[in-house]
């Protein structure tokens, strides 16, 4: 049988003790070691993380919200990552909600107790009128952190699916599913904004990308719901309908200024109608461009 044990995140790492005495080039080398772990760490998880896809994308499907809770570098990575969906996919923000315990100073500082304080994980999750069609993915690196234990706690009572996806195992089952990276002691003993946060990072970023494709918002490797809101997006958003439709960039970008979404040009274009049937053609295929334009293998 595997020992958990030696994965904990407290663990003392024997490749490391002698940190203080190591050369930068050394310490940088060493780090680098460890962190190609993460990727083969992640790979032993995706049947588990693809378990959580499914109930992501069904929950959008059926209107409601994914909610991502954690506390100190968990919880910055909560919110990071749902922040920065509405600009990539023009997803409204409260589709996907980012929670941390102590937010909004303990973005930048510690609050003290913060993420010991159950209750308060209760409260936020009550405040936010969680409910069945609702899923929480809770983050700690411990396993064990009160604040998104009653976070959890709470979604599970109303019936929200719920996941943890932690870097050492919980002491008891607190979810409906458990995505665990064996990343394993810390190049600095503790540090869980190391491999763990690293690992926690690109789990996320699997998560919510596979989603937003399931649900229509990518289109072969293009993100076709992206929110032109400078004059790099812009330019972004024309070279996707140009490389798509294959029209002029000039009319790309036109359409773009026109339609504030790519997608929408995308269909303008293709089809040859106006902005308002594109919306409706795009609306009766639940925003898929595959529907639209491709047929049924």
């Amino acid at each position: 049988m595997l020992d958990i044990s030696q994965f904990h995140t407290e663990a003392n790492n024997p490749k490391t003790c002698q940190l203080h005495q190591m050369a930068i080039p050394e310490i940088l080398g060493l780090m680098n070691q460890e962190d190609q772990q993460i990727s083969l760490a992640i790979g032993q998880e995706i049947n588990n993380i693809a378990v959580v896809v499914e109930h992501v994308v069904a929950t959008f499907q059926n209107q409601g919200r994914l909610f991502l809770c954690g506390a100190g570098t968990s919880g910055r990575l909560a919110v990071m990552e749902a922040s920065e969906c509405p600009p990539t996919f023009s997803t409204p923000p409260q589709m996907i909600q980012g929670i941390m315990a102590g937010a909004p100073q303990a973005f930048w500082e510690a609050v003290e107790g913060a993420e010991d304080n159950q209750a308060a994980g209760i409260e936020a999750a009550q405040a936010r009128q969680l409910n069945s069609n609702d899923f929480v993915i809770g983050i700690s690196a411990s396993g064990r952190t009160p604040y998104v234990l009653g976070f959890l706690s709470y979604a599970r009572q109303v019936g929200a699916g719920t996941a943890f996806l932690v870097a050492s195992p919980p002491k008891e089952k607190v979810s409906d599913f458990l995505i665990f990276p064996k990343t394993g002691p810390e190049v600095v003993t503790g540090s869980t904004r190391l491999k763990a946060g690293t690992a926690a990072k690109m789990v996320l970023n699997m998560i919510t990308t596979t989603a937003m494709v399931q649900i229509g918002k990518v289109y072969g490797n293009w993100m076709v719901d992206v929110h032109p809101t400078n004059e790099k997006l812009v330019a972004r958003a024309a070279r996707i309908v140009s490389e798509i439709t294959g029209c002029p960039i000039d009319q790309a970008t036109s359409l773009v200024l026109q339609t504030k979404n790519p997608k929408v040009a995308i269909v303008m274009y293709l089809k040859q109608v106006s902005q308002e049937t594109a919306l409706r053609l795009l609306d009766q295929h639940h925003g898929q461009l595959r529907a639209l334009f491709e047929k049924p293998a």
